[in-house]
């Protein structure tokens, strides 16, 4: 019997490791002090790129959350149901650290080897990586109210993952999520209308009862959430809600529905109402958002961090499509113009890179100085790499062409992952005006940085007119600088990449960045004006070093 065989096809990239095929990351890891962590790296890199992980996260994705809001007796339950691969990722993603390495271990490049895990495990599966980060994030939030935190502190910190919908006194480990944004108001959360009215005080401090919505739930089976809400005295504060009262009767939690959302089909985010929910106050009351910011300044650098990844993995799709697809007399890696493409997505993964891992690192630090770099490229790191992963894995779908836009392979959820992250945690715009709201907060510190790249770019007559060019925006007026907010963000973060690459990368590379990327005529179709042979051995070094 005659039968169709489909040659020239490309396998799929499996069974390899991600962390010994990814050079860069290798030498951030070293640069953040971090090769302590190393064997543990790649153990979870080639398990992040085996193909029992890849079906997981595959299924994951294919069999997205259900909710059930009542029990077949009529019970209000409210329970999301997902597949158990779901609940094989959110393990792994437990198990490496995402949710807490940074405070399990108390050395500072315990950061560079979190950002490492996070940056792998984005890659093969971003859902699960919602409640993970948030948790990690939650950590410093809730020590402000030390009697609740010396009840959570054990379960944060476990390595275990905890399916079970039950009472925080019987889980073995715990996942936090966040409610903050409301219909009317969006990121504008100072016009939310969720109410607490306090009910006396208890083992964990003031409580209060809460009445409203949120808009944006994620992840509502989370153990506990972290809210904002108004009390009729001091207004926003900041509220920890669990899913289970303390008495071990369910909160008053209800699920409206779940977000039909573009991508991130894994993870469930919802619309929930609260009918006088408990909840116990963190931090000072009237100071929530103050409070609740610090969260998510440390999810922020998560969405750097993921989005390079997303950057990083479509690099690898895209390199492993082209060694193995044979067209016109020769592999596609070798066409003319496909070299010098893969070129110019190889800059931009390694400059992705070391901007998410550069930041990872200051965040173990609390020196004046790195305090300063945190504060400023926090939000343009979030702009800068959310916004390039959008462009990116569209570059990298077209890479496969028709085979690219299709279902059945990784290319297709990783080009619908990569917006999430430009609107989660703030948009774009949101983004750019934290970074001159950084600035005005404290200008010495924003001119401190711009003195660090300047030192940095001392022997480049290009990056210094940067710098200049960045510092003569700070003298704008506050409203003509906030019309360039964009403007001035991108410059400060492919400034930023540009300086990093000097110091980390090859010279070839940092060379082939710098003349590219500030070059006005690219932007809108990539590829770099090196000579074939150049952007050839910058394929090559993607994979091999």
């Amino acid at each position: 019997m005659i039968g169709h065989h489909p040659d020239n096809q490309v396998p799929e990239l499996k069974d390899y490791n991600l962390y010994a095929s990814d050079p860069v990351l290798r030498r951030s890891v070293q640069r953040g002090g971090a090769a302590w962590r190393e064997p543990e790296l790649l153990r979870q890199g080639a398990e992040y790129g085996s193909e029992p992980v890849l079906r997981a996260a595959e299924d994951a994705n294919l069999y997205p959350p259900e909710l059930r809001t009542h029990s077949a007796t009529g019970q209000r339950i409210d329970f999301v149901k997902f597949h158990p691969a779901w609940h094989t990722v959110m393990a792994i993603a437990r198990r490496n650290g995402n949710a807490n390495l940074p405070y399990t271990d108390t050395r500072p490049t315990a950061w560079t080897a979190y950002g490492a895990s996070m940056f792998m495990h984005s890659q093969i599966e971003s859902g699960s990586g919602c409640p993970t980060t948030m948790t990690k994030a939650c950590i410093p939030v809730i020590a402000l109210n030390a009697p609740l935190y010396a009840e959570l502190a054990p379960k944060l910190m476990s390595l275990e993952h905890d399916p079970r919908d039950i009472p925080l006194a019987q889980k073995t480990s715990i996942t936090v999520g966040m409610g903050m944004t409301e219909k009317q108001g969006g990121s504008d959360v100072r016009t939310n209308t969720t109410r607490a009215v306090p009910v006396g005080s208890g083992p964990w401090g003031e409580e209060f009862l809460l009445t409203g919505h949120k808009w944006f739930f994620s992840a509502p089976m989370c153990d506990g959430h972290l809210v904002l809400a108004k009390t009729d005295e001091h207004g926003s504060s900041c509220f920890f809600v669990p899913r289970w009262r303390p008495d071990g009767s369910k909160n008053p939690i209800h699920i409206q529905r779940l977000k039909s959302k573009v991508g991130n089909r894994s993870n469930s985010s919802s619309e929930v109402e609260f009918k006088e929910a408990w909840g116990v106050l963190v931090g000072a009351e009237g100071r929530g958002i103050r409070t609740i910011i610090e969260m998510a300044n440390y999810t922020r650098l998560d969405c750097a961090l993921s989005s390079a990844g997303y950057i990083r993995q479509g690099l690898a799709q895209a390199l492993h499509y082209t060694r193995n697809r044979f067209v016109f007399g020769r592999y596609l890696v070798d066409q003319p113009a496909m070299t010098t493409l893969l070129a110019d997505m190889a800059l931009e993964a390694e400059a992705a890179t070391v901007l998410a891992m550069d930041l990872a690192a200051h965040f173990g630090s609390t020196t004046p100085q790195d305090v300063a770099w945190r504060r400023l490229m926090t939000p343009a790191a979030k702009f800068w790499n959310c916004k390039r992963a959008v462009g990116f894995c569209g570059e990298a779908m077209e890479v496969f062409g028709g085979n690219g836009y299709v279902e059945d392979g990784a290319i297709g959820r990783l080009f619908r992952e990569a917006p999430v992250n430009s609107i989660w945690e703030g948009s774009g715009n949101v983004m750019c005006l934290d970074v001159l709201r950084a600035i005005a907060h404290a200008p010495d510190d924003a001119h401190g940085v711009l003195d660090l790249l300047q030192d940095i770019a001392s022997q480049e007559p290009e990056l210094l007119r940067q710098v200049h060019l960045l510092r003569s925006a700070l003298m704008l007026p506050p409203e003509a600088l906030e019309a360039q907010a964009r403007r001035f963000t991108q410059r400060l973060a492919l400034t930023a990449q540009a300086c990093l690459m000097l110091q980390q990368a090859s010279p070839l590379a940092s060379g082939a960045f710098i003349a590219s990327r500030f070059d006005p005529d690219w932007g809108p179709v990539s590829g770099i004006t090196a000579g074939t042979a150049q952007a050839a051995e910058l394929v090559r070094a993607a994979t091999e070093g």
